[in-house]
């Protein structure tokens, strides 16, 4: 049985065991899950342990649980239907499944955890209990190091407080049949997402995530231009628009951008490749906002439509996801007490948190003076800090608590010397001896958040 929290440090993706279930519960109801979008829920995995170092990319050592995840079409007439019925069939079947956890995905389906059965590998046990419940697994979620998306408290319907034992199962060994493996695993894009036993459309390069380049460019044009593709008056523009964009979903390759673009109007190859070199020239940014909606439609209709598995479209939040971090992974190295902050937020609440502290910073530290254009300046900062509701924002305050605490604690005390002598003052208002006034800093710095 395991569960363990994902997470970032240092733009490593790391994992962490959860260690009871009061803790699995409150992480799950933290103000900025209760809010966020799904690919931006807090992850989950239920199947192996991390290395040694802590990552959960390459793991290899499973857990005695196993995490499975359930999804039906919408689009089906019995939809609702087998919706109803996932519950009371896995809680009919809880003694013999072993059932640790079971849950209401974010999405249209569920996650089920159950204990492991030792000596099948991770694939026999899904298929194992697929048979038991009658019910399909997502193929795409086959991994050990699968993680799953968790939404609030409020879609938990069984947990077991075995889940929470952490402790290494002993594994079969995979055995792969050659005609299953890389080649179809590299038709999808990613190993960890997608169904390796099924064959891709077009060649591997020509797919991202299981989507190939050429429908990614036809939406585009869809969502962008009135589905019109470019002309002589503006291919230029529209292509270095085009590829600026696609850059950041072909790893910035300049022949796979060459090959998937196509010679809009008569474009000379000479020409487009112009285009595309001045793309790829252009500063490396997070994946522009545009190149997000077209993925998540894409994901989307091909969801409704059937032609996609849940694995797949999990991918592409995962991709969205890790995209999400592109600015944290590029923070130089953080000072003590700077980094920390950081790591007690998150890699989400990263520039919020350097924005919150830095003027803390500043009045902290009594007596420096700042070099503007040749004059000294003291230090003087405010911040504000804005943000939707649920976004969470108010992860920033306990972190600001901690560099403020002592100070805080000082002003305190200086208080309660002013207030003692304006009492002796007061007392003494018509004697000839005068209690003498105290000398005490009083220092304040506010916050202010915009809610």
């Amino acid at each position: 049985m395991s569960v363990h929290i994902i997470y970032y440090k240092d733009g490593a993706k790391l994992m962490r065991p959860v260690k009871d279930e009061m803790e699995y519960r409150l992480l799950r109801d933290s103000e900025r899950n209760r809010g966020a979008e799904k690919r931006m829920m807090v992850q989950m995995n239920y199947s192996c342990l991390p290395n040694a170092d802590g990552g959960l990319k390459g793991a290899e050592r499973v857990s005695r649980s196993v995490g499975m995840d359930i999804d039906f079409d919408p689009s089906s007439p019995d939809y609702e239907e087998r919706m109803r019925s996932v519950p009371e069939l896995v809680m009919g079947r809880k003694e013999e499944l072993g059932l640790l956890m079971l849950e209401r995905s974010a999405n249209k389906g569920y996650h089920v955890v159950f204990r492991r059965r030792e000596g099948m590998t991770q694939e026999e046990n899904l298929r194992w209990a697929s048979e038991l419940l009658g019910v399909e697994y997502d193929k795409g979620a086959k991994d050990i190091t699968r993680v799953f998306f968790t939404p609030p408290t409020d879609r938990l319907l069984f947990v077991d407080k075995e889940l929470f034992d952490n402790q290494e199962a002993t594994l079969k060994k995979e055995i792969t049949d050659f005609s299953d493996s890389s080649d179809a695993a590299r038709n999808k894009g990613i190993t960890d997402s997608a169904d390796s036993s099924e064959a891709a459309p077009t060649e591997a390069s020509d797919c991202y995530l299981g989507i190939p380049y050429a429908e990614i460019v036809r939406k585009w044009w869809a969502m962008y231009n009135d589905s019109q593709e470019p002309v002589k008056s503006n291919r230029n523009t529209l292509t270095f628009e085009l590829a600026v964009n696609l850059r950041h979903i072909c790893g910035f390759d300049r022949g796979l951008l060459d090959r998937i673009i196509p010679c809009y109007d008569g474009f000379a190859e000479a020409e487009k490749l112009a285009c595309i070199d001045n793309a790829l020239s252009e500063k490396r940014t997070q994946m522009p906002k545009r190149l997000k909606d077209v993925l998540i439609a894409i994901r989307q209709e091909r969801m409704t439509d059937g032609g996609a598995e849940q694995g797949e479209a999990d991918g592409i939040d995962e991709a969205l996801a890790k995209d999400d971090l592109f600015y944290y992974e590029a923070l130089p190295r953080m000072p003590q007490g700077v980094k920390d902050s950081i790591d007690a937020v998150g890699p989400a609440l990263a520039l919020p948190v350097l924005t919150a502290i830095c003027p803390v910073i500043g009045m902290l530290a009594t007596g420096v003076k700042v070099d503007v254009h040749g004059k000294m300046n003291s230090l003087n900062l405010i911040s504000y800090i804005a943000g939707d509701f649920a976004s969470g924002k108010g992860g920033i305050d306990p972190v600001v608590e901690a560099w403020t605490a002592e100070v805080k604690a000082m002003d305190r005390m200086y208080q309660q010397q002013e207030d003692e002598w304006r009492a002796k003052k007061r007392a003494a208002k018509n004697k000839k001896e005068q209690p003498e006034e105290p000398k005490l800093p009083v220092r304040c710095l506010t916050l202010s958040i915009v809610w």
